[in-house]
């Protein structure tokens, strides 16, 4: 029934911040971008080379996240990468905060997380 997932939308607290932060640190693409004028609220589709979406909104007033990370509802989001020490080395170098890398004792891949500029916990997982 279920092909793959198209989307994930993220609300963010400062639409430029976080637009910088997925478009350019994080490399995805802009497909639109639209002001909608009757909600103050921006919406931004970026996609991944392999066809992954995010769609980005600001709200204005919109509530924190009430706990970090185990609130009910997405825990975090993960983005398959062919080196996380490399990747994690650049997200470094463009001012991101990430973990230490570890290794998932299941399946003896490397992991770390990092967050996008509220906080919302987002994972390189070595493909």
């Amino acid at each position: 029934m279920l092909n793959s997932i198209h989307h994930a939308a993220i609300i963010c607290s400062d639409y430029d911040k976080s637009k910088y932060s997925y478009a350019k640190v994080l490399g995805f693409e802009v497909i639109a971008e639209n002001y909608r004028a009757s909600r103050n609220s921006w919406k931004l589709d970026l996609r991944l080379p392999s066809g992954e979406q995010i769609e980005l909104f600001s709200f204005p007033r919109a509530p924190s996240r009430p706990s970090y990370p185990e609130a009910q509802g997405l825990r975090h989001l993960v983005f398959s990468v062919a080196s996380v020490e490399k990747s994690r080395d650049y997200l470094i170098a463009n001012g991101v905060d990430v973990e230490d890398i570890r290794i998932d004792e299941y399946t003896g891949k490397k992991f770390t997380f990092f967050s996008d500029p509220d906080g919302l916990p987002l994972e390189l997982y070595e493909a």
